[in-house]
């Protein structure tokens, strides 16, 4: 989830994807372009000086027994 009120468009979370989930669009605002590549690093929220990104975790629907 990105909170765009407090993204400033610098794009540390974009260069930090190691998938390239995140991309910025032409306006420099950072895109979620495949959300199901992510593997759940953290490395975008970690590295958000702004606190812009939060990881939450996909409700897949599976058990986990």
């Amino acid at each position: 989830m990105i909170f765009r009120d407090w993204c400033k468009a610098c794009g540390i979370c974009s260069a930090f994807c190691p998938k390239n989930v995140i991309s910025m669009d032409q306006t420099g605002a950072p895109v979620i372009e495949r959300p199901d590549d992510c593997i759940g690093c953290l490395f975008c929220e970690l590295h958000c000086p702004d606190f812009a990104i939060t990881i939450r975790e996909r409700n897949t629907g599976k058990s986990v027994n």
